[in-house]
């Protein structure tokens, strides 16, 4: 099974959606599994594993619905209020749902370094590892040192980063971020999801061999079993297509022999995701 580990699905609103602003035209608009099913479909991807994009419950169940209705949704990492008081009661409401595998905070939007390492935030993710959910990391570099803490402390609890931490592909730096690569690599219950690159490069002038550098070290950090494929599909659109994200990629796996591949494809995904 190939899988995509990283889209998103939203009905568009202008005020909860704010994040995506003027330049982001592309993606000001609905997109929905109808929308994607062919394009997975000439892909050779098989499914696809569907993360929130606005935090709320709400949000959770959207993807809960839609994946009653499109067999190509193998799991959902949706949102909870990880620092509620009822964030176990949440859970426990959650838990009737088999596809949900985990859950995600936007925790690049967070100015506080520290929020990773809030009490009631640790105290959130000790429920989650409780009851066996994983955990999407969404960071900037002001978070690396909570991230780096957070991880330390909780090492039954799986965790993912997400877009291998945004490196800014678009200015070539590369010290500091591979820094973080390095130790973060170094917890065994931490993988990394090769998507997201191409918003994180100059849009509308880069080329393959901008990525290479940044992907081949999450390769050589986290090995080739704790890696796997995603697209950030339709936020990708702003820069390049679903197969222009594909052949990136590609490109940069070209050295892996055919178990490598089938893990980096979906292997690792299902396996980390808990998909049959």
């Amino acid at each position: 099974m190939r899988i995509d580990s990283h889209q998103h699905f939203w009905i568009f609103n202008a005020d909860r959606d704010a994040w995506i602003t003027d330049d982001m035209e592309a993606i000001r608009k609905n997109f929905l599994p109808i929308d994607l099913a062919t394009v997975l479909k000439s892909n050779g991807i098989d499914g696809t594993i569907a993360v929130q994009a606005s935090q709320s419950h709400e949000e959770t169940q959207f993807l809960v619905d839609l994946s009653t209705m499109y067999a190509m949704i193998k799991g959902v990492v949706g949102w909870v209020d990880l620092q509620s008081e009822d964030v176990e009661k949440h859970l426990e409401s959650f838990s009737q749902h088999d596809i949900i595998k985990g859950f995600r905070h936007v925790i690049e939007a967070e100015e506080d370094p520290d929020f990773l390492i809030r009490p009631a935030f640790l105290r959130g993710i000790k429920a989650l590892t409780a009851r066996q959910y994983t955990y999407d990391l969404l960071i900037r570099p002001r978070h690396y040192d909570s991230t780096l803490t957070c991880v330390e402390q909780n090492p039954e609890q799986p965790f993912v980063l997400d877009h291998m931490a945004k490196p800014a592909i678009r200015t070539r730096e590369f010290d500091e971020w591979a820094a973080f690569i390095e130790k973060l690599a170094a917890y065994p219950n931490v993988s990394c999801k090769v998507s997201g690159l191409v918003t994180e490069a100059d849009w509308k002038h880069w080329a393959v061999k901008d990525f290479k550098p940044y992907i081949q070290h999450v390769i050589s950090s986290f090995g080739k079993h704790r890696i796997m494929f995603g697209t950030d599909w339709p936020v990708c659109l702003v820069a390049a297509t679903y197969e222009q994200v594909m052949k990136i990629v590609e490109t940069a796996i070209e050295g892996f022999s055919e178990e490598e591949r089938e893990a980096f494809w979906g292997g690792n995904a299902a396996r980390f995701y808990g998909i049959k």
